[in-house]
């Protein structure tokens, strides 16, 4: 089973995991993953908690494929219906921050909105004692238009039109793996510790606490 976290096979965040694993970073101390979807098109169509579990859940992978080795400890998570007020009572949260602290020291911030206006916006950040590492830009294409009411560029208004070399990659991948008879890049491991944070997310709404992973995953 291959798991479709395509943030691993996208060439900045491919590149950024290379240059953490390598050491050139540093010591990690500060991440940072975003995500903001370009609106929210029928909000009585989302589930529950799919900031967590759809959305933030691909954050959460990010931040821990650029820790390797390490494992979070305890989540913090606050949640809102800033995009859609009207259908908080229903349980769509559009609107989502979460804290994570690690064994390692690291602290990572992982953020989450159903409301990015001016197209699909996904990045990260890696600030490590050595130097940081960004990864993630909306632009369409390098042209910039400067005019007396400021600087235009043309934004990306899906993941599939900004992943589009990231989904590629992922099902050559998917079929390398088959052709040599070996376990996949990504595997279910990876998406049950990323789900284990989502699920710690969640109860941290609940309960307006911070929660320590262990016992989301006994």
């Amino acid at each position: 089973m291959q798991v479709g976290f395509n943030r691993r096979f996208s060439a900045d965040f491919t590149t950024a995991h290379q240059l953490v694993t390598e050491g050139q970073i540093g010591t990690p101390q500060v991440m940072r993953s975003v995500t903001r979807d370009p609106g929210l098109a029928n909000p009585a169509g989302v589930p529950p908690w799919t900031v967590f579990l759809q959305t933030l859940v691909h954050n959460f992978d990010t931040l821990l494929w650029l820790n390797p080795g390490a494992e979070s400890v305890s989540v913090y998570a606050t949640a809102d219906a800033l995009v859609a007020p009207a259908f908080k009572r229903a349980g769509l949260l559009d609107t989502a921050v979460v804290v994570i602290t690690f064994d390692n020291g690291a602290i990572a911030v992982a953020e989450a909105s159903f409301s990015a206006t001016y197209g699909y916006d996904v990045r990260g950040e890696f600030f490590g004692s050595g130097s940081m590492v960004t990864m993630g830009k909306g632009a369409q294409t390098s042209l910039v238009h400067s005019t007396s009411t400021g600087r235009h560029i043309d934004t990306t208004r899906g993941d599939v039109e900004l992943f589009l070399d990231s989904y590629t990659a992922e099902f050559v991948e998917f079929i390398d793996a088959v052709r040599e008879c070996r376990t996949p890049a990504v595997t279910g491991l990876n998406a049950r510790r990323a789900l284990v944070l989502a699920l710690a997310s969640i109860e941290s709404v609940k309960t307006g606490a911070a929660v320590l992973v262990a016992k989301v995953d006994a």
